[in-house]
């Protein structure tokens, strides 16, 4: 299943890349996220987390009461006007579920927008298609935290 959304945040490019670089960012998304244990990885370009999370009602009799989610970003360099892409992969530990995607960092919005779009894939005979239309709210949802995050963020460390 194909998914999109955007962020918009109110700092240049590298400022930007900056803070999606930067443990303390990472870690916020991981407490902004109600995660009941946590880790960060960064080594830039990659950052790496992984979230343990109340699995939703929907899922819960499927998964368990937790559901560990892992995510890998690898930044590549920046254009000349500081915009970046990224390769996303989203994995739900000991789940047939994933998300492959593209992260789009660009001057735009109120001052840079990233936009992911990928493919969010539930490996489950006859049942995958409604689990993957279940679990699209939850993975868009768990990209806006890094919206409120980074809101969050910026404000702390301005810029210049």
């Amino acid at each position: 299943m194909d998914i999109s959304t955007d962020l918009d945040f109110a700092a240049d490019p590298a400022t930007v890349y900056a803070m999606m670089v930067d443990r303390g960012y990472q870690e916020q998304v991981c407490v902004d996220s109600e995660s009941l244990r946590s880790a960060v990885e960064v080594d830039a370009p990659r950052t790496w987390t992984s979230r343990t999370l109340p699995a939703p009602d929907s899922a819960a009799r499927f998964t368990g009461p937790e559901l560990t989610i892992l995510e890998e970003t690898v930044w590549g360099e920046a254009g000349p006007d500081g915009s970046r892409d990224a390769d996303l992969r989203l994995t739900v530990d000991k789940q047939p579920v994933s998300l492959n995607g593209k992260l789009r960092l660009r001057p735009g919005g109120r001052g840079t927008t990233v936009n992911l779009t990928g493919e969010l894939k539930v490996n489950v005979p006859l049942l995958g298609r409604k689990l993957e239309q279940g679990a699209a709210p939850a993975v868009l949802a768990g990209f806006r935290t890094q919206q409120r995050a980074g809101d969050r963020w910026l404000a702390e460390h301005p810029q210049g």
